[in-house]
């Protein structure tokens, strides 16, 4: 089968196209999913499990890319919850080969059904940043309706559903991106777009929120605390600078889970029209490496690069 391989995993990944990778087979409770299409997660590449082999030995040129959109191939021993020939949306195990292939192995809580409204390019960039915006905000900090949220890195792949989530929700939703894209952000249902190139952020909020969803790290988390009300939460998918509270950004960070049944929901929500798949741009097979290492062409710079991979 095809396939995209990282050849080379320091700070410098480099990356060779194959045409004849094994294609894999699924043993007792596994899927074999055909890849249709596959999400980009460029900080995927520096992931302890990128590199690593569950017991900790080294991986040999991995095969990166773990959301993806394709069909039921064939069901491992045990599996009754999916039927061959079906599409399916989701993830696949951090330390299993990824989908930027032709197939790949999944695990029946790791998918659900594809929602029908979406192309495979679409719901292929939908399940990281879709999961990891609903288990920030209903999961970790339980946003309530009526709430003020603030929202860091709102045009990114996690953002974009982390304003239309808290939209549903019910809250007041501020977001700092750049300025080029706060008529989109509106449009998802942002209510304040604060420009993080020429505004302080700190600043700008009239008074303080309820939840922090922190998609950017470093100085921008350190100087988010000062925003929140007594009784506030912050959620953090971003590593912090070394200043600030070891514990305080311990309790915060939390690393996405997958979920059958939120991914269904999710789903449901993207058939609704409640929820937008938001594609940055499609790049073929061949251009993967450079999708990978950020010269996809065309880039709008909002929401998920996706590799069409049939």
């Amino acid at each position: 089968m095809k396939a995209m391989r990282m050849v080379q995993t320091d700070a410098n990944a480099a990356f060779e196209l194959t045409k004849d990778a094994p294609k894999p087979n699924p043993g007792p409770g596994q899927i074999l999913i055909q890849v249709k299409a596959a999400g980009i997660t460029p900080t995927e590449l520096l992931w302890y499990p990128t590199h690593h082999q569950k017991d900790g030995s080294p991986r040999v040129a991995p095969i990166p890319g773990h959301e993806f959109s394709g069909i039921v191939e064939a069901l491992g021993e045990g599996v009754d919850a999916f039927r061959v020939g079906e599409e399916v949306y989701g993830l696949n195990d951090w330390f299993e080969e990824g989908a930027t292939a032709g197939y790949c192995l999944t695990l029946p809580a790791f998918i659900a059904t594809k929602p029908r409204r979406l192309s495979h390019e679409e719901a292929a960039a939908v399940p990281i940043g879709a999961l990891t915006a609903w288990q920030g905000l209903h999961d970790r900090a339980q946003l309530q309706s009526g709430e003020r949220v603030l929202i860091h890195g709102g045009s990114g792949a996690v953002g974009v559903f982390a304003i239309q989530l808290a939209r549903t929700i019910g809250a007041e939703v501020i977001t700092t991106a750049s300025k080029r894209n706060e008529a989109f952000l509106k449009e998802l249902g942002a209510t304040q777009v604060i420009d993080y190139k020429d505004e302080d952020f700190t600043k700008a909020i009239d008074g303080l929120v309820d939840v922090i969803f922190d998609g950017v790290g470093g100085e921008t988390l350190d100087r988010s605390w000062s925003l929140l009300k007594p009784g506030g939460r912050l959620v953090t998918i971003a590593a912090a600078s070394e200043e600030t509270a070891e514990q305080r950004v311990k309790d915060a960070f939390f690393i996405v889970e997958p979920s059958h049944y939120q991914l269904s929901r999710i789903a449901s929500q993207l058939d609704e029209g409640t929820l937008k798949a938001i594609v940055d741009v499609v790049v073929p097979f061949e251009e993967a490496p450079d999708a990978y290492a950020g010269k996809a062409k065309a880039r709008a710079g909002r929401g998920k690069v996706v590799v069409a991979i049939d």
